[in-house]
């Protein structure tokens, strides 16, 4: 994912979340060489760092994983990142597949979702609980344009087998505005809206800080203090997640906590993983991401890898994706941004 495939904007700022996809393939990198038959289908594979999924190069195949045998592999794991691409159907049915056959292994599970904000939780907690109907869920909770067909399935099977389900993002509104005007924004805030996001954010110039600029190009710069402001967005959705997932864990240690988000926050163990582990080095992390035939991930990356087929891709060029991140800037207001 580079900046001819850049990012889905959210609202004023340019934050990766794993909606687009790359046109290159690094050399020491592996990609799928068999591709599924459909947009449904998706092939795992065992670890890239273990002994069966190491492979040379990139004309060596993958070798195939049953969800049998990922399910055993997972269950002394005390967090699961599934990695997605946003609205592919392939990667939200293995996160289905995959949270009923760990519940099948491991009951005492919990759901946690980047799909849903902290502020509401409790939205979220009374559509469980059957105190409200859906549609009251999707207008409340601010469910994402997409959750009927590719979230429903998670909710409805944490409802189904109560489950907790852990609203475990920052709220976009605060993030736009942490992209305009920086990471200080948030002293701006009032104490509840304060509690809804991380208390501490990593911006440290840390490996995922310089592949986020390395995605991010030269094409943005200059827009509402730069790339800095948009890298301080970026790790306030990765740091509230994680803190999200790290307090739960606190409280129920004895819990397996399956996570899913865009496939930028969770590959490689840059963004999210590498900010559980600052707040809770003990718990053990298994990072399960896409790759196509496009979009590879390193031949070292401890990831467990799904092969699906690639998404039509988004811009054809370079300047028809500036074009229309440019017109998105210009166009959201920032109304909603607390004065100083």
């Amino acid at each position: 994912m580079d900046l001819k495939r850049l990012i889905c904007a959210l609202g004023l700022t340019v934050i990766v979340s794993g909606c687009s996809q790359s046109s290159s393939t690094a050399p020491d990198s592996l990609t799928a060489s068999v591709l599924p038959t459909t947009l449904y289908d998706y092939t795992l594979h065992p670890s890239m760092t273990s002994t069966t999924g190491k492979s040379e190069n990139n004309d060596t195949p993958l070798p195939t994983w049953t969800l049998a045998e990922l399910v055993d592999t997972l269950q002394e794991a005390d967090v699961i990142l599934i990695g997605e691409w946003h609205g592919h159907p392939a990667t939200h049915r293995l996160q289905a597949d995959l949270l009923a056959a760990l519940y099948a292994k491991r009951p005492h599970l919990t759901l946690s979702m980047e799909q849903f904000s902290r502020d509401k939780q409790y939205v979220l907690n009374q559509y469980l609980a059957g105190e409200i109907g859906e549609e009251t869920l999707i207008h409340q909770a601010k469910a994402w344009p997409n959750y009927r067909s590719d979230y429903r399935p998670l909710v409805e099977f944490a409802k189904q087998q109560q489950l907790t389900v852990i609203a475990a993002n920052a709220p976009r509104a605060i993030v736009r505005c942490v992209g305009k005007f920086g990471p200080d924004y948030l002293h701006r805030l009032p104490p509840i809206e304060r509690s809804w996001v991380a208390d501490s954010l990593t911006l440290d110039n840390d490996a995922y800080q310089q592949t986020f600029h390395e995605r991010m190009g030269g094409g943005m710069h200059g827009h509402h203090g730069g790339n800095n402001h948009f890298f301080a967005a970026q790790t306030t959705w990765d740091d509230t997640m994680a803190e999200s997932i790290v307090k739960h864990l606190a409280q129920f240690p004895h819990r397996q906590v399956v996570h899913t988000a865009g496939r930028f926050h969770v590959a490689q163990g840059l963004g999210l993983a590498s900010r559980i582990a600052a707040r809770a080095p003990q718990l053990t992390v298994v990072m399960i991401t896409p790759i196509t035939d496009q979009d590879s991930l390193p031949a070292d990356a401890p990831d467990y890898p799904f092969t699906v087929q690639a998404l039509p891709a988004r811009y054809v060029s370079e300047k028809e994706m500036q074009q229309s991140m440019r017109k998105r800037f210009t166009s959201v207001s920032m109304g909603t941004c607390r004065e100083e």
